[in-house]
């Protein structure tokens, strides 16, 4: 931009014949310039070789006078701990022990006490006896100076030592052994407090550096600021020309300047970039011009006549120019008519300003309006707008027709009054507010027409003052909410019926509670008859066994014919018969009993340590002769050793249940077979049979009391159905279970799981 104010600097002088080139040597100003950087350069260095020797400087001082400053404390330290000593011995040693025990500040000499220093006194115990300042927070040296510090060992041999104390502060220190019943003397002055006018000498010395730091960057400052200013004048010229080609390049205008006389113009490089055409700085012809202007638009030869021949001085117009790329682009041209020296002829002076987005945004903006009040008529609603002077924008046909308004009177730009005037606004039978507010820029209400429509109008102010009214009609909506209304009603009556319902079901509630009540009563009375019938087995079985152990005596009695022959074979078999039936009847009752001494939990387990597979053949034995008269064979497998701490009577007699039971059902030439199995967490009893078998329905009852799963058996004796409850409750009480697998017409599988070596006690027997 700044060529381009040069190129036109230089048309001018070639317009005017004047054109001179001449060399111009370069300012004094500008020589400076070229040696400014070198020289800010320069100023910087040698301020930061000042302060740096300045710094390091001041760091050797501070070093000095610390070092010196320790060197004092420790030298100042062993005085005064002699000093101290001396007044202690002086006064003998019993001076800091009585009633009238003096103090450390009254011993201590002068200042032997200042600048932070510390004495402690102990006696011969260890224990500190005197403190200054003072001996509240310390019992003994160690309190101070830690357990482990060398100086307390050797006293007067260790001098003054540089030691941590207790807090963790380092100090120095010495110790002095003092005569009985006094123990020792402890000087302690800390490192802080030997360094404190050294700290404030170094304070000091910063503070200098850091003043002399800034009063040279205050200089440095001064100078750069000073500098920039000179720099700022050089460069003003330049800044301007660039603002002025920045501000056309920016706007999209360019310079014209047109000589009318010799029919030349003279354009700015912005105007080059307006039309897509490399900068020259040259003239161009009127016909060259003409040739660039669209033909149907101003013809500027024609504008240029008139304001010679008229007193207009001004020139304002719009026309079509063609790029480089052979498209139209829109140029808006303003200029003014001046003479710039006596004796010369006029020229128009001006810009022309790039308004193709402007052109494009406004048929953009038509288009839009068009598709806008398309869509508002279309719109179902009466809709109108009006501006703040209270006069008709937009408005559509349902508006009109609301009203009885025609195009005319409808017009954009009419006022309200007149508008409203014209039409024949509809009568309103009903209005309802909504939400409406004195003061506030929209309302909203419902009015109720004459033919009986609903309309539910919308007001509200624009920005500009104006407001826009949309009209809406709600019939089916208002129809829809006397149906919601009926329909509320009837939810209403349902609600009602619902809460008498309600009450119904409180009521049963209420009856059902009570009913559960007498439940618990009749289950208490329920429990106590099972108690008593429990009771009363037990009682009855030991009656019934007296009298059967003395049948089944004489009937053995007689069946040995110990007093002589009965006198007929006939009387041996009803020996036989009398004695077979009290044992049944005895294992009967003796089951019964059992069944009530497992039920009231009389049952008391005797565990011990026994050989579980001794135990399992036993069992077998037992019973090997009733299977050997129905000519059932029994299969046996044990391991050599199976070592089980439990009640050995319990599980041979459930064991002893199980193969009654397979006996009694299976038949002749049956095969039973018995195995004993270890397992990780016990022992496994599995008693097989190739007897009848069992459904499931009974498998499923199988350990309940008095259950009967056969109707018949060879012997015609049913049992009492208690065997396999009692086998079931003396392995609940080892903490087992038993497990039985069968079907119909192939034999049962009983199996007995005892966990191993579990230590029971005496419980109840699960039902």
């Amino acid at each position: 931009m700044a060529r381009a104010g040069a190129a036109s600097v230089l048309a001018f002088a070639r317009a005017n014949g004047r054109g001179v080139e001449k060399s111009i040597p370069l300012p004094t100003a500008e020589r400076l310039h070229l040696l400014e950087p070198w020289l800010r350069r320069g100023v910087v260095a040698m301020a930061a070789v000042f302060l740096t020797t300045l710094a390091i400087a001041v760091i050797v001082i501070t070093t000095t006078s610390r070092r010196e400053a320790l060197n004092d404390a420790s030298g100042d330290l062993e005085i005064v701990a002699s000093a101290i000593e001396n007044g202690l011995r002086a006064r003998g040693p019993t001076a800091l022990i009585g009633p009238a025990a003096a103090t450390i500040s009254e011993i201590a000499p002068g200042r032997a006490l200042a600048r932070g220093r510390r004495v402690f006194v102990t006696n011969a115990a260890g224990e500190v006896i005197a403190a200054y300042p003072d001996r509240a927070a310390a019992k003994t040296l160690a309190d101070v100076l830690g357990p482990e510090q060398a100086v307390t060992f050797f006293a007067d041999k260790a001098g003054v030592m540089l030691v941590t104390l207790a807090t963790g502060d380092e100090a120095y220190a010495t110790v002095r052994n003092l005569p009985p019943p006094l123990g020792q003397l402890a000087v302690v002055h800390p490192v802080d407090a030997a360094l404190s006018d050294a700290n404030w000498s170094e304070w000091r010395a910063n503070a200098l550096v850091a003043s002399t730091g800034a009063l040279l960057a205050l200089v440095v400052g001064a100078y750069y600021w000073q500098a920039g200013r000179t720099r700022e004048a050089d460069e003003a010229s330049i800044r301007l020309g660039a603002r002025i080609g920045s501000a056309l390049g920016r706007g999209r205008c360019g310079l014209w300047d047109w000589d009318l006389a010799r029919g030349r113009i003279y354009w700015s490089h912005s105007m080059y970039e307006i039309l897509d055409m490399p900068p020259e700085d040259r003239f161009i012809g009127f016909g060259e011009l003409r040739n660039m202007v669209h033909p149907g638009d101003a013809d500027l030869a024609e504008l240029a006549e008139s304001l010679m021949g008229n007193e207009s001085r001004t020139l304002e117009a719009e026309f079509r120019m063609r790029n480089a790329r052979g498209e139209w682009v829109w140029i808006r041209a303003r200029a003014e008519m001046v003479e710039t020296q006596p004796n010369e002829g006029r020229r128009l002076i001006g810009i022309a300003i790039d308004i193709t987005e402007q052109k494009a945004l406004a048929e953009h903006t038509e288009r839009h309006d068009a598709r806008l009040r398309d869509a508002i008529e279309t719109l179902s609603e009466a809709f109108v707008l009006w501006d703040a002077d209270n006069r008709l924008v937009m408005s559509n046909s349902k508006f009109r027709s609301l009203h009885g308004l025609c195009n005319e009177t409808a017009a954009v730009g009419r006022p309200y009054s007149h508008v409203m005037a014209a039409g024949s606004p509809p009568l309103i039978q009903t209005q309802i507010a909504l939400g409406e507010r004195p003061g506030a820029s929209a309302r909203t209400y419902e009015a109720r027409l004459v033919d009986g429509r609903w309309l539910q109008v919308n007001e509200r102010r624009t920005r500009d003052g104006g407001y826009v009214s949309i009209g809406t009609d709600i019939t089916q909506l208002k129809r829809h909410e006397e149906q919601l209304l009926d329909s509320e009603r009837r939810l209403t009556a349902t609600v009602v019926d619902l809460r008498k319902s309600r009450q119904a079901l409180e009521r049963q509630a209420r009856e059902l509670a009570e009913l559960a009540e007498k439940y618990l009563e009749e289950k208490a009375n329920a429990e106590s008859a099972n108690l008593a019938k429990s009771e009363f087995l037990a009682n009855m079985s030991h009656e019934l066994r007296t009298p059967l152990n003395a049948i089944i005596g004489f009937s053995e009695m007689m069946q040995g014919q110990v007093f002589g022959p009965l006198g007929s074979e006939r009387y041996a078999d009803y020996c036989n018969h009398i004695k077979e039936s009290g044992d049944y009847l005895l294992g009967v009752i003796s089951d019964v009993l059992d069944m009530s001494r497992l039920d009231t939990g009389q049952i008391e387990m005797d565990s011990q340590d026994f050989d579980l597979g001794q135990a399992v053949w036993n069992s077998v034995r037992r019973i090997e002769h009733t299977a050997s008269e129905k000519t059932i064979s029994i299969d046996t497998r044990l391991p050599d050793v199976a070592c089980y701490f439990g009640d050995r009577s319990a599980i041979e007699k459930s064991l002893s249940i199980v193969l009654r039971n397979a006996i009694k059902f299976t038949p002749g030439d049956g095969h039973i077979s018995v195995r004993l199995r270890a397992t990780t967490d016990g022992y496994n009893i599995f008693v097989a049979d190739s007897g009848r078998g069992m459904s499931r329905e009974a498998i499923a009852r199988i350990g309940r009391p008095f259950e009967q799963f056969h109707s018949q058996v060879d012997n015609g004796m049913k049992g009492s159905g208690l065997g396999l409850a009692i086998a079931n409750s003396l392995i609940s009480l080892h903490a087992g279970d038993v497990r039985v697998r069968s079907q119909i017409g192939r034999g049962t599988i009983v199996q007995f799981h005892l966990p191993l070596r579990r230590r029971v006690h005496s419980m109840p027997a699960a039902a």
